[in-house]
């Protein structure tokens, strides 16, 4: 791959999920009786932290996608196809609130299912230890999708559960667009 790409790859996957993560923290704390625990992530895309947190998502989402793309050489078809699937549910969960109703829970469904998968399915185009990694959070947000969906919190709420759904995504994301920034 061209070093020119493989650093803007780096860049969309690294910038995306780095300002996602801040954007949350933000949001987490301008909201209202706000619990990690007890609320949804989306629900910061309502109220006042909807336009924070929905540009934010968005643009994670796109960066995604835009990443994906430009590494379809790099990455191969099914892993291009897997992260644009759930960078393209990222910028839909966006775009449809919680408050849309089922096209909004399509949209988190595809990003997540897919964002497990491109974890897993990019391993082999990533170096030892990463490599690993990647097929460990792929493997954690997967199984905490399936507790979600059949209800077993566990004692960490749906919001805790939920976050153990997406946060190895979005630690996928950050720690390849590293590994892109840093190998050449």
């Amino acid at each position: 791959m061209v070093v020119a790409n493989q650093l803007l790859i780096g860049s969309l996957f690294f910038v995306g999920a780095a300002q996602f993560v801040l954007a949350m923290i933000i949001a987490e704390a301008r909201y209202p009786g706000y619990s990690i625990a007890n609320n949804a992530i989306s629900d910061l895309g309502v109220g006042r932290t909807a336009r924070l947190f929905n540009a934010s998502i968005i643009v994670f989402g796109a960066a995604i996608v835009g990443g994906a793309l430009i590494g379809t050489g790099f990455f191969g078809p099914v892993p291009t196809l897997f992260i644009v699937l759930a960078g393209a549910g990222t910028v839909g969960v966006g775009i449809f609130p919680e408050t849309t109703g089922r096209r909004h829970l399509r949209c988190a469904l595809v990003a997540f299912l897919f964002g497990g998968l491109s974890a897993i399915s990019a391993f082999s185009h990533e170096s030892v230890p990463l490599a690993y990694y990647s097929i460990g959070l792929g493997v954690i947000s997967l199984a905490a999708l399936v507790l979600l969906t059949r209800k077993h919190m566990h004692g960490i709420g749906f919001g805790g559960m939920e976050r153990l759904v997406a946060y190895p995504i979005i630690l996928w994301a950050l720690g390849l667009g590293g590994f892109l920034l840093s190998t050449r």
